[in-house]
């Protein structure tokens, strides 16, 4: 199948071993992504800094762009996925504010009516190609890693119908498939604070503290998560958190995609395991191939 891929600012900066294990487990199970020619921001921060129709427009010209292509569109950014969800939601059910941003539009020889379909990786992982074929083209198992599952607070919100609001599955049925042993982790969808790390550092600091502080205590050896933020925040700001509430924290952080990659045979450099912060290697009796 081929999906129109929304890679978004934060998997070609901060977070390109996100857009490079993307593509690698999409290739490795014959799955094609093709980017978004001419691509702009999502208008993530738009969203909350300006008028509601100017951040819709710039939301709404990237699924103007994917319309053409008569493909779904994968966005694997929670940010990103939320505010293009949000728009084509808001696009579908308000007829005055699609006017409004068509009427935009038009200075850019663009049009949305509305045809597209915004999806996520994970779900389209899941549902489209399906578990089962996932664990048949595995050629490594993940047998003895014992995984915290974090979803983070948006994609699973407020009314998307991807997974269970409070106890999403998505990721923990994929995984425990592939051999892995989910922990108990009642915080998978708590918030890691997101942007508050810049603003307000305490109150980041410490939700980022009691999520690593979760997965520790229930013998998590490594945190999976869906988002770059949460990714960023749960990684980059251990030391901080160590030295603020006394704490020994060296847990790695890996998207979904890089532990997936793992086991669909890819090598740490074409997942972009040599970005991360914190490394992680697998087990040798994790390492004991399949077929």
């Amino acid at each position: 199948m081929e999906y129109t891929y929304y890679p978004g600012c934060s998997l070609e900066a901060s977070s390109r071993g996100y857009d490079e294990s993307v593509r690698f487990v999409f290739n490795a199970l014959g799955q094609k992504l093709i980017e978004l020619e001419d691509w702009n921001c999502c208008g993530a921060t738009s969203y909350m800094s300006t008028k509601e129709t100017i951040s819709l427009v710039i939301s709404a010209r990237n699924l103007a762009l994917a319309e053409k292509y008569g493909r779904d569109i994968v966005a694997p950014c929670s940010a990103c996925y939320t505010i293009l969800y949000k728009t084509n939601h808001i696009l579908k059910n308000n007829p005055i504010m699609k006017a409004k941003v068509n009427q935009a539009l038009k200075k850019d020889n663009l049009e949305y009516n509305l045809s597209l379909n915004v999806r996520h990786p994970l779900e389209v992982l899941v549902n489209d190609f399906g578990i089962e074929k996932i664990v048949s083209k595995a050629l490594i198992r993940l047998d003895g890693v014992k995984m915290a599952q974090y979803y983070g607070c948006q994609i699973v919100r407020p009314d998307r119908g991807l997974d269970d609001k409070e106890n999403p599955q998505m990721m923990d049925s994929l995984f425990e498939a592939l051999g892995a042993e989910n922990i108990y982790f009642p915080m998978k969808v708590r918030c890691c604070g997101g942007m508050l790390m810049t603003t307000y550092p305490d109150v980041a600091l410490k939700l980022n503290k009691e999520i690593l502080e979760c997965a520790y205590g229930n013998g998590a050896e490594l945190i999976v998560t869906t988002c770059p933020l949460c990714h960023v925040n749960l990684e980059a700001y251990q030391d901080k958190i160590n030295k603020k509430f006394k704490k020994d924290f060296h847990i790695p952080i890996l998207f979904f995609t890089q532990v997936l990659g793992l086991a669909l045979g890819g090598t740490p450099k074409e997942l972009g395991l040599n970005r991360n912060l914190i490394p992680f290697q697998l087990k040798k009796t994790a390492l004991e191939a399949t077929k």
